[in-house]
């Protein structure tokens, strides 16, 4: 059985959370491998919306095993007060598996986080301000604070002190705000660890094993593509790798494991935050996508700025991730235009790129050229078939697949959980 990686493909938001929860009832495990409670998921399952912003979506299926992987960084606050209000909603969430290699996001680096990003005025990133950044440097840097060391109180202590001793530096010297003490910060993550202590464990031998044993285990990627520290729109990106390599140094799950890469796109783009985004609308197609789509963060409430299609990004997330399959979402938004743009190039001071430019200044002064497709005004979201779509919604998919470099299986056409076509297993040939 396999070991499938799902990654989103453009800037995040694409509806990762929808295909987690497709892919749901076939798979064992449900591993996050990347990222904190920066970008969320919303599920739709029998009317109710369930909004995920650091729990893998695998807590909404019964019988999947949810792990927070060894790459993710974990803001303990957050994660039980995910918990409990799943637990309200009469979620059964015993079946979490924390990895004890996984970093803690401290207070220090929200508050650092924040006012880093107020301090770099016009020229900031674009950061949720959630200490995600903060926590990634102090792992590279070897300052940072695992799982692991809640449970052993001079250790705690001790990486907490080193930490601070710089940290309280850049707090009072250079942003003018007050030290931090290092009993405040041990107190305050030691109050969670007798509610952690079950839940973690070595979550790298667990998936092995299961693998071994035929489980189907999904690695699932927070932000996407775009967003990647190394692949993507640097420096406007997050802090981990979203692409599918990093479900391996995110799991400790070799790649000889990975037998599929799914990558999910929209219909349309779509980035909160700075930096570049070449089919950016401005005008009123742009707001009329950003509410027929609701297209607002889940973790943050900020408005997505929006787009049409970018075949180059489709492109380039096919290549980097070596992508088997797209699921394409919110093709219904779609509907009701007269003519539907699709970026097939860029052209950068007249020189015409059908790949990404590897130039991040060339992606910056790039303009789109577009190829107009015809609309449809039908409505789609009862369409559970490739043939009950209008024939102008089949041309739009089947010129935008041999566009972009993978065959596109699913095509979501609605918000509920059952709102999809499904044109090839994303388990089976």
């Amino acid at each position: 059985m396999p070991g499938i990686v799902l990654v989103g493909a453009q800037w995040g938001d694409e509806g990762k959370g929808k295909a987690t929860d497709l892919l749901g009832a076939q798979v064992d495990y449900v591993v996050k491998f990347n990222g904190g409670n920066n970008a969320g998921h919303t599920v739709v399952i029998g009317g109710q919306t369930y909004a995920l912003h650091l729990l893998p979506s695998g807590i909404l299926t019964p019988n999947v095993i949810p792990v927070i992987g060894n790459g993710v960084v974990v803001d303990l606050e957050v994660l039980f007060k995910e918990l409990a209000a799943l637990e309200a909603r009469g979620i059964d969430t015993s079946r979490l598996v924390v990895s004890a290699n996984a970093h803690l996001i401290p207070s220090y680096n929200r508050t650092l986080d924040k006012v880093t990003e107020r301090f770099l005025g016009k020229h900031q990133i674009g950061t949720t301000g959630r200490g995600i950044g903060p926590t990634y440097a102090d792992k590279m840097t070897r300052v940072g604070l695992r799982v692991q060391d809640l449970f052993d109180r001079p250790i705690l202590r001790q990486k907490v002190e080193g930490a601070l001793m710089q940290k309280n530096h850049l707090l009072v010297k250079v942003y003018n705000r007050r030290a931090i003490a290092v009993d405040e910060v041990v107190e305050e993550l030691e109050a969670y660890a007798d509610r952690l202590r079950p839940m973690v464990a070595d979550t790298a031998l667990e998936l092995n094993r299961a693998l071994d044993q035929g489980a189907t285990v999904l690695f699932e990627g927070g932000q996407a593509t775009m967003l990647d520290v190394d692949h993507g729109t640097y420096p406007f990106v997050t802090s981990s790798n979203a692409t599918a390599g990093g479900a391996c140094t995110g799991t400790g799950v070799g790649p000889g494991r990975i037998d599929r890469v799914i990558a999910v796109v929209k219909a349309y783009a779509t980035r909160v935050g700075a930096g570049p985004f070449v089919t950016e609308l401005d005008g009123t197609d742009g707001e009329r996508i950003r509410e027929i789509g609701h297209e607002y963060g889940v973790t943050t409430g900020r408005p997505r700025r929006c787009g049409w299609y970018d075949v180059p990004v489709a492109r380039y997330a096919a290549r980097i991730n070596g992508v088997t399959d797209f699921v394409l979402t919110k093709l219904d938004v779609l509907t009701g235009w007269d003519k539907v743009p699709v970026c097939v190039a860029y052209d950068v001071a007249g020189t015409i790129h059908r790949e990404l430019p590897v130039s991040q200044t060339d992606i910056h002064h790039a303009r789109p050229v577009y190829e107009y497709l015809s609309g449809w005004d039908q409505d789609i979201s009862s369409a559970r078939s490739f043939a009950e779509l209008p024939p102008n919604a089949q041309a739009y998919v089947k010129a935008i697949e041999e566009l972009s470099g993978a065959r596109i299986s699913v095509i979501g056409v609605g918000a509920g959980r059952d709102a999809v076509i499904q044109r090839h297993s994303l388990i089976g040939p």
